[in-house]
């Protein structure tokens, strides 16, 4: 079957808007990277301040809330959830009917992603001792200060692997966004493998693509965990709850 492999393919003229399948692909990719940097930057935020309400003291109601908002986005399957921003969102709220599909689809993968990040967050959070929190509490530190310099640095530490992990799911999560007509690498590998006939070449380079950019990825947080982590700390097995 090798010898019947034919990578011109990729030289040959889709007769569109790109003079060649490779030219294609590399757009494709670079639709790829922008779902899936805008969508991390999305989840990131909103992951992140969920998870820090959901360890407020003495704030029930906040805590229901940032608990509701984990179950609702992480229980609702992603592509159904691209479907209810795509189709029912833009019928309720008329405004939306202007957006884009890609700005629809950065927002269905951030909120979807948000869940899990916001769920890494409480446990970093609540990992630590609650030593951490008095010792703010002490300095005369109001909520929002020892949060931001005393709990987050250090829980972001602690989180880094696993935010690892959704960093490298989001960008193969991109992948459904296909189901609404946004051109990124599965769906060009879906028409090119159409009209070329070629499935094996077209769908061996996406997927090295994919490869490629999950492993950059998976370098650059080990990079960033090697030059955050704090020397000697470890994590009180016994520590959480209470932040």
């Amino acid at each position: 079957m090798g010898s019947n492999w034919d990578w011109q393919v990729f030289m040959q003229d889709p007769g569109g808007k790109y003079p060649t399948y490779l030219e294609w692909m590399l757009s494709a990719w670079g639709w790829t990277l922008s779902v899936s940097l805008l969508a991390l930057i999305v989840a990131l935020v909103i992951g992140s301040l969920i998870g820090i309400i959901r360890t407020l003291p003495d704030s029930p109601w906040l805590v229901r809330f940032g608990n509701a908002w984990v179950e609702l986005f992480r229980n609702i399957p992603l592509l159904v959830q691209i479907f209810l921003w795509y189709h029912v969102i833009p019928a309720l709220i008329p405004a939306m009917k202007n957006v884009s599909s890609f700005v629809l689809v950065v927002l269905a993968l951030g909120f979807f992603t948000s869940a899990r990040i916001a769920e890494q967050v409480r446990s970093g959070i609540q990992a630590l001792p609650k030593g951490q929190r008095y010792a703010g509490m002490a300095v005369g530190f109001t909520t929002p200060q020892y949060y931001r310099y005393v709990i987050l640095p250090m829980a972001y530490r602690i989180i880094i692997p696993p935010l690892t992990s959704e960093t490298m799911n989001i960008f193969k999560n991109s992948s459904v966004a296909f189901a609404v007509s946004v051109t990124e690498l599965t769906m060009f590998a879906m028409q090119a493998q159409e009209e070329t006939s070629r499935g094996i070449e077209v769908y061996l380079a996406v997927t090295g693509l994919y490869v490629v950019s999950a492993f950059a990825i998976n370098r650059i947080m080990a990079f960033i965990e090697k030059k955050t982590r704090v020397p000697g700390f470890i994590v009180s097995a016994s520590g959480g709850g209470g932040h």
